[in-house]
Formats: structure tokens, sequence, C-alpha cells
């Protein structure tokens, strides 16, 4: 198998991150993933799930262990647990907990706005975390700042902006993007975010439900900031439901500016899909960066 070796060797750091012997019987691999290889490697009595990129890509991977333990760390939603991170000669991995999948029920859905609305209430004093990460493969700043506009100005579509004119996307995007750069504290004129606790790449393929009926959320590119985000994503690609959306609002109601604020948050992601992707996005950025310059004139 191509993998063979690989895999030998992530079994022997399985084995010493958990302190029993790990032995895989039988790897398959798994579909879904736009940036990595995934595999489920099938034990006696335990599996697990790993990702596979090119070695120098480990950093990312780190950060992605991190996340998970700081989501888990909440004991709101279900979280993969990570195992251990690390190198092979050909090879950066993740080793994560193999959970199997069950049906989503309108009540699984709404189990899902509960406890995200709980997870939003672990908070801390600063917008960002203690480290950088990724959104899909594309570096996030998490540098940490006390002022919210100002964090999402620069280390969110500030950053992207510069990402996409160094990627030869300039112009009409570039002149839009800086107008609404300089205008970014008036859509928080009413309204003071605490940073809370992220997913921070909230859309559907990003949920599933376990086999007893619980919600699990994974693949996180995880920060504190306005939980607004993680709800505005939900919107972006679709697999949320209004059961989702009604226990949500019930456990804890959005502000009435989140309708506009949405598109704001959003754009950060258009904009990362038009530098991870190409120019089928650039239509949409701009469209969306025009309409919010109109709410603001």
């Amino acid at each position: 198998m191509k993998h063979l070796d690989t895999f030998k060797d992530i079994a022997k750091q399985i084995s010493s991150a958990t302190g029993r012997h790990f032995k895989p019987l039988t790897t398959q691999p798994v579909a879904g993933g736009d940036i990595n290889s995934a595999f489920r490697l099938q034990g006696s009595d335990q599996s697990y799930f790993v990702k596979l990129n090119r070695p120098q890509l480990l950093p990312m991977f780190e950060a992605e262990q991190a996340g998970l333990q700081e989501l888990a760390a909440a004991k709101t939603l279900r979280i993969p647990l990570p195992t251990v991170s690390g190198k092979t000669k050909d090879h950066a991995f993740l080793v994560i907990e193999y959970i199997a999948w069950g049906a989503n029920t309108n009540a699984t859905s709404r189990l899902l706005g509960q406890q995200l609305a709980l997870m939003h209430q672990s908070q801390q004093a600063y917008f960002g975390w203690h480290r950088d990460n990724t959104i899909g493969s594309t570096p996030q700043i998490n540098t940490q700042n006390a002022d919210w506009p100002t964090f999402w100005r620069d280390q969110r579509l500030g950053f992207q902006l510069n990402l996409a004119k160094d990627n030869g996307y300039g112009g009409r995007l570039q002149s839009l993007g800086e107008q609404l750069c300089g205008y970014i504290s008036i859509f928080f004129n009413n309204y003071h975010p605490t940073p809370s606790l992220l997913h921070g790449d909230l859309w559907g393929g990003n949920t599933a439900v376990d086999q007893q009926g619980q919600p699990v959320i994974f693949d996180p590119a995880c920060y504190y900031g306005d939980r607004e985000t993680d709800l505005a994503m939900t919107e972006l690609f679709g697999g949320f439901d209004r059961n989702f959306y009604a226990a949500y609002q019930s456990a804890w109601p959005l502000d009435q500016g989140f309708s506009t604020r949405k598109i704001l948050y959003n754009l950060y992601h258009i904009l990362n899909h038009l530098n991870l992707f190409g120019g089928g996005y650039l239509r949409q950025a701009e469209n969306m960066l025009a309409k919010l310059l109109s709410e603001i004139k």
C-alpha cells in the first residue's frame, strides 16, 4: 500500500502517546476533505481517524490539535479528542478519535443549537487566541486584541485582502475593501461583543451526530471572538435547519444587527475561498463589499 510505512510510523506514535500497543489491522480512505488525505485506522479494539499532509504543514495539525483540546475543555458539544500529531518521513499527521456517525433529526438539530450557545458562553478577556492557526490551509492570525472591530479589520478582512492582492486580485475588490476597512467601526456603534469561544469554520460539513444522538463538531479554526461569526457561517454553505436556529435563539438571542453583520463576517470566508480556490468567488466578494458599503451610505 502507498502509505504502508507511514501508517507503521503513526501506529508507533499512537502507542507511545497512549501507552497501549496499537497495531492497525485495516486502513480505509475516508472521503470529504479538500485540504488533507484522511484514513480510518482500525485495530483489534480501537479505531482512529488520521489526517495526512506534507511534512512542512505539521504546524497546521498542531494548531488543530490545540483547537480540539480548547473546544473539548468547554464540556458542551462532543469533540473528537486528539491523540497525537507529528511527522513521518513523508507526511505530517494528526490522529484523533474515530466517531461512528448516526442520523441527524429535529431533536439533534435543536441540541446542536443549545450546546453551541453554551459553548459560546465560554469566554476570555481578549479577542484572538494564544497561537495562530489556519482557515482551510490559509494562515489565520490570532494576535490578541481588546478591540473587536480592529481585530476583524486587521487580522481577518485586511489579511485576506492583502493576500488577494498578492494573488493578483486588485482593482474593484481592493478599492471596495479599502473603503470598507475605513468604516468597520460603524457596524459596532450599538453592539459590543464579548470574546466567545468559537469553532471558527462552522459550516455543515464540520458537524455531525454520533450514534447516541449527540451533536459533534470538528475541523476547528478556533479562537475567541464575536459569537455571531459562527452563526453567520452556518448560513453560508447550508446544512443547518430551523430547529437549530430556534434552539440557539431560545438559549441566547442574537442582536438585531446580526442580519447586516453576518455579511461582514461571511466576507472573510468568501475572500478565503477566493484565495484558496480561485476567481470563481471574486464577483461574490465584490458584491458583498458593495452591499456592506451601501448599508453605511
